[in-house]
């Protein structure tokens, strides 16, 4: 005999870090006890799935089991991410990761180019940051906020390579135009050997690291190809190598900190201090330094350094930073308020509800900056293609450099050449950063937009979607339903069924009796305090009140209690016309009246969901908890032909499942929060209104700030706007590379010219990916 059960268990994954391979551990470590047969893990909710054979192994046992490893990865396991200093291409990422791979109880690494960024995942048992930090170090890298630099020498850091490049440019001009007057060939020489070393100082220190770590990145062939030239007495192509090397390198970390540049522009956004009332007296104090219940005072122009709840005051707020909405928001007493956004209008009094550290604008930030170093599976193939791409050129210049002229009688000093300029021309270094700029480009771009994506996977898996469900409580409708109308079945009046289905819904948070607890509060009616409450999700509730029992919720719900609902047939059917939900009221199995509430469709629903239509989506699901007259009523309004009504939490999950076994993958749009099984079960899980949610921000593959739905198709132009450059980039530099390789061995190309045509490639592939920085969603 086979049970399956769920387990909740509030200890799982590290800090609540949804990673992949934590999963699998306690999976597999699961795996191992005698009489479990399966494990299902849904690490956004903590829950799992387990099947087992009580015969062999308790529930107790396995539980128990369950929240030992979870201990075990808390205390093992720490997930991290570094701000990096000092990288200048995208060879270095990879020699950054092999490197610190190599670490003692380093699990895991990912470094982004364009982010800048590393995550790392290690046993603190074993090693540390700092640990971590001397290994950068080693290599001629550093952990930015390890090591800041000092104000004195901000210039230098920011400029550093701009002025090694243009004292290596004037020295080779220098030198040009000396050999043209016809000065002496020593004078010349010194010229092209200062303009030599002081253009390859930052390559030789790469080309050192690169040693270090065992790996032939690009500062180590072009410094090669360099000294390889002056050897053979080319001081003018060595010269002119190091120069184009040096320029194309500094234009390539210019450009890409144009990217990194358009995060950190959302760290600006918080202001650096607050006006702090202590006493009735306004004290300014580091953002920083406010702690949790302050109040802080925001005036008319300022931008709101804290999360908060207004108590105090009344005013429009410009939200655009935080959720991308255009049109700014009024806020009184008792709204909330986020760091970053603008105070248009009056004086607000804020209470402080999160520390300056974990308001949604830094946790925004946290997770782009996460995004971008994850890679996509496009960019883990080119750099596994870089791999084994790499030794293969090298092993290819050397024959043609020493095996060709002896073996074959040609000219040493010709073949020589071809190598050194094969082994310029043929390094991937644009293929390697065609995926990683276009990636961090469109996800800094759509952070702008009021939408956080996580990750190149998920902007992959967004291009090709054409099939997706949608919940539609809160997600296609307004999700504030209001109640339309009240009906008694008996000799209680209308106002007393209402009140006493609220004294029963009084302690659930379902949208439906929120609405009906808010209708009795507006109607003045005083509520009873209710005792042995119980709730069915997606069914209804139960409570008893002055020693009665009361039930409240679907018609299913009192069926299966045993209610007869026949009373309420004409009612129910007059509603469900209308698209109305009822809720039912019964006492003692008695059916005593009935609550009609009904929800708004967003007025942008309809239009997002005919711009996915035009986008190609041929297949989309509206499902929902509601009866089906009403699902009915809200899928013709919308124009859907496909719903799934009377779906429980765990019914959602099945069809999500189920369209990803017939179209192979499938996008679920919901809350973050009711939905997020759902979520979790989609390729793509994306979450509406997720600003101040924490759940949302943390379950979902694609958070929408707002609750405006056409942020949907516009992401999803984006990301296909993002794998068509992503594309054009692998295949312009193929391209190249097969161009320059093919004429350098049949004709011969100038040294110079082979690290011209290298590095305009690696620099026009970072400007195409930068384009998305300003993409703009058609109309």
């Amino acid at each position: 005999m086979v049970e399956i059960k769920v387990l909740d268990v509030p200890v799982i994954l590290p800090n609540g870090y949804e990673c992949e391979r934590c999963v699998n551990r306690l999976r597999g470590s699961l795996l191992e006890v005698y009489g479990v047969k399966s494990v299902k893990l849904d690490p956004s909710l903590a829950k799992l799935t387990l099947e087992y054979d009580p015969n062999l192994v308790t529930l107790e046992a396995v539980e128990r089991r369950a929240r030992e490893i979870g201990v075990e990865l808390e205390e093992k396991i720490v997930h991290h991410t570094m701000p990096l200093a000092g990288m200048d291409c995208p060879d270095c990422a990879v020699k950054i990761e092999r490197a610190v791979t190599n670490l003692p109880g380093v699990l895991s690494v990912q470094v982004s180019f364009p982010a800048s960024r590393m995550l790392i995942e290690y046993d603190p048992n074993l090693t540390s940051p700092s640990e971590v930090a001397r290994r950068l170090r080693a290599l001629g890298y550093a952990a930015a906020e390890a090591e800041k630099p000092k104000e004195v020498s901000i210039f230098w850091q920011k400029n550093k390579l701009w002025i090694s490049t243009a004292a290596s440019g004037a020295a080779l001009a220098a030198g040009l135009v000396a050999s043209h007057l016809g000065a002496s060939e020593t004078a010349v020489r010194l010229c092209l050997a200062f303009s030599i070393v002081v253009g390859a100082y930052y390559m030789a220190r790469s080309a050192v690291a690169s040693l270090v770590a065992a790996t032939f990145d690009t500062n180590f062939l072009m410094l090669l190809a360099a000294v390889g030239a002056v050897a053979i007495g080319q001081w003018t192509e060595g010269a002119m190598v190091v120069f184009l090397f040096s320029l194309g390198n500094t234009l390539e970390v210019y450009t890409t900190n144009r990217t990194r540049d358009s995060i950190r522009s959302l760290m600006r956004l918080s202001p650096e201090t607050a006006l702090v009332l202590k006493n009735g007296t306004e004290v300014q104090v580091s953002a920083s330094q406010v702690a949790v219940g302050d109040i802080v005072l925001v005036k008319p122009g300022a931008r709101i350094p804290v999360d908060g709840k207004v108590t105090n005051g009344s005013s429009v707020v410009d939200q655009s930073p935080i959720t991308g909405e255009s049109v700014p928001a009024e806020k009184g007493p008792g709204d909330e308020v986020f760091a970053g956004s603008i105070n248009l209008s009056g004086a607000l009094q804020v209470e402080v509800q999160k520390p300056a550290g974990e308001t949604t604008l830094a946790r925004i930030i946290h997770l782009v900056e996460e995004a971008q170093a994850k890679k996509a599976p496009v960019q883990r193939f080119t750099e596994r293609f870089g791999r084994i791409y790499t030794p293969a050129v090298i092993s290819t210049a050397v024959f043609l450099g020493v095996v060709v002229p002896f073996a074959f009688g040609g000219s040493f000093e010709v073949w020589f050449t071809r190598s050194l300029t094969l082994l310029v021309v043929a390094c991937p270094c644009a293929l390697v950063i065609s995926t990683p700029v276009a990636v961090a480009a469109a996800i800094a771009r759509a952070a702008r937009m009021g939408v956080l994506v996580k990750g190149g996977a998920v902007l992959e898996h967004l291009a090709v979607l054409r099939v997706a469900a949608f919940d539609k409580t809160g997600t296609l409708t307004l999700g504030r339903p209001s109640v339309a109308d009240v009906v008694s079945f008996g000799e209680l009046s209308d106002l007393e069924v209402l009140r006493l289905a609220a004294s029963v819904e009084r302690l659930s948070e379902h949208p439906i009796a929120e609405a009906v607890v808010s209708a009795a509060k507006a109607r003045g009616l005083k509520l009873e305090e209710p005792s042995r409450f119980r709730v069915q999700p997606g069914r209804g509730a139960m409570a008893e009140i002055n020693g009665t029992n009361f039930l409240v919720g679907s018609r299913r719900y009192m069926e299966e209690q045993l209610v007869d609902v026949s009373p309420a047939d004409s009612v129910l059917k007059r509603w469900q016309s209308a698209g109305w939900t009822a809720a039912l009221v019964a006492s003692d199995n008695r059916l005593i009246g009935a609550v009609a509430v009904s929800d708004t469709v967003r007025p942008e629903a309809k239009p997002a969901l005919n711009a996915l239509k035009d986008a190609g989506f041929h297949r989309m699901v509206m499902l929902t908890g509601d009866e089906d007259e009403v699902a009915a009523s809200v899928a013709r309004e919308l124009g859907l032909d496909e719903y799934r009504s009377r779906l429980l939490p765990e019914q959602k999950v099945d069809v999500v499942n189920s369209l990803v076994k017939q179209h192979g993958r499938a996008l679920m749009v919901g809350d973050g929060v009711n939905d997020a099984p759902a979520l979790a079960a989609a390729t793509v899980g994306m979450a509406m209104g997720a600003v101040g949610t924490d759940a949302a921000l943390e379950t979902a593959d694609v958070a929408l700030m707002s609750d405006d739905l056409m942020r949907i198709p516009q992401v999803v132009q984006l990301s296909r706007q993002a794998l068509k450059i992503i594309k054009q980039n692998i295949a312009f530099s193929f391209t190249v590379v097969i161009f320059l390789v093919v004429t350098t061995l049949v004709s011969g190309l100038r040294l110079s010219l082979g690290v011209l045509g290298h590095e305009g490639s690696a620099l026009l592939v970072i400007l195409n990916g930068m384009r998305l920085l300003n993409w703009t969603p058609r109309s």
